[in-house]
């Protein structure tokens, strides 16, 4: 007679229902030995495997291909899905509205701008629901359903950059290497698997330390920025803030990743953006990077535009000088991020700044009085995309 089922041991029908295939074809899979470490005994770890096989083979790869990816190891994070899955979904969109109160299309666009994938007809589950009860409480004390859209489109991207990175780390450096060092797959999933079961419980608290800690310096920029301006001046429904705007990136990065190689390249990137993120004013934060071009936007353009001039002074011999440009403004808060022309133009004028150079705009220097910083006029400059001539001033350091 056979065993039943132990605690976590599936059947076979469980596991082919899992993975939208017959049991047939998993019985063939098995025989082809493409699950690792399958003892007749059905896992979640071997029944992870058995969906990461209809992935695969959905997306077109034969069962050599698959055989040959298990068994050099690069299918073995397979039954680290298990450790995340979430539970079966047991409610219908209209069944968390009645719940939670929040209509079944604001539950639609929470999750869409969350970034998880959502269909009207899709069943949530428990956690899913305990969601919802807390955005309809966030609702209640006060926060426009609006505003917390941006806020759930921010934590979606954000949260799923630093996902990312958790899976691309760990393979290079864990993953990988044991694949080159010709380890079975076996052993290559149970450490994967042990590494992630230890390294899961940090992850939450460190988040919400470092979450804590960046809100309350938030909070007093913010509440300093209220005391040093005029709140109706430059702020609206809309939006709209003035900002002083700062766009650098390396003079000659392009040349410099063919004489020097990708690597070396990189590296003097990661060494700008770092001195950049470590240098910058209290008031002042990157936005965004690309490639290796740094948005930075501050609330005093005296203190940006000085530490602009004071960065141009620490260039390294060897290393690609970086250029600037900053503009004062106003720009289109929305999502965590900076738009308008305003916004526009600050990128436009970097472009026009030679290595080595801080290019300023006319609204810098008027709002700009900044000690041991020279402002000389370069003359009204054309820039791509704007009509009317745009006046730039060269700022370095006076001389003593």
């Amino acid at each position: 007679m056979a065993k039943p089922p132990g605690p976590r041991e599936l059947t076979l029908e469980q596991v082919a229902a899992g993975a939208g295939v017959s049991a047939a074809t998993v019985r063939r899979w098995v025989g082809r030995g493409l699950i690792p470490g399958f003892d007749g005994s059905w896992t979640p770890a071997a029944a992870a495997y058995v969906r990461v096989i209809e992935r695969l083979r959905a997306r077109g790869h034969s069962l050599d291909e698959i055989k040959r990816a298990s068994d050099r190891g690069q299918l073995a994070v397979g039954p680290i899905e298990n450790l995340l899955m979430a539970s079966d979904g047991l409610y219908s969109l209209r069944e968390v509205s009645r719940e939670t109160g929040l209509s079944v299309s604001v539950i639609e666009r929470l999750r869409s701008a969350m970034g998880l994938q959502t269909q009207s007809a899709e069943l949530l589950n428990e956690e899913d629901v305990q969601v919802m009860r807390y955005v309809a409480a966030i609702f209640e004390a006060g926060l426009p359903p609006a505003a917390f859209l941006q806020l759930a489109r921010v934590y979606g991207q954000a949260l799923a950059q630093i996902a990312d990175a958790e899976v691309r780390l760990v393979h290079l450096y864990v993953h990988e290497p044991m694949m080159r060092a010709g380890v079975p797959n076996v052993e290559i999933a149970e450490e994967m698997e042990g590494l992630a079961r230890q390294l899961m419980p940090f992850v939450v608290p460190i988040l919400g330390y470092m979450h804590t800690r960046l809100l309350a310096q938030f909070v007093e920029q913010d509440v300093i920025g209220h005391m040093e301006s005029d709140l109706a001046e430059g702020s609206g429904e809309d939006g709209r803030l003035r900002v002083a705007i700062l766009f650098a990136d390396l003079a000659g990065y392009a040349r410099l990743t063919v004489e020097r190689g990708d690597a070396e390249a990189l590296a003097a990137v990661e060494r700008f953006v770092e001195l950049v993120q470590q240098t910058l004013p209290s008031d002042a934060r990157v936005i965004k990077t690309l490639g290796d071009e740094v948005m930075v936007v501050g609330s005093d353009p005296a203190a940006l535009t000085g530490w602009a001039v004071w960065l141009q002074a620490q260039g390294e011999p060897d290393a690609p000088p970086s250029r600037i440009g900053i503009h004062y403004g106003d720009a289109i808060y929305r999502d965590g991020d900076y738009y308008g022309s305003d916004v526009n133009q600050a990128a436009r004028v970097v472009a026009r700044a030679a290595g080595g150079e801080v290019l300023v705009t006319r609204p810098v220097v008027d709002s700009a009085a900044v000690d041991g910083v020279n402002f000389d006029r370069i003359g009204e400059i054309a820039l791509k995309g704007f009509d009317e001539p745009t006046e730039l001033f060269l700022a370095s350091a006076r001389e003593r």
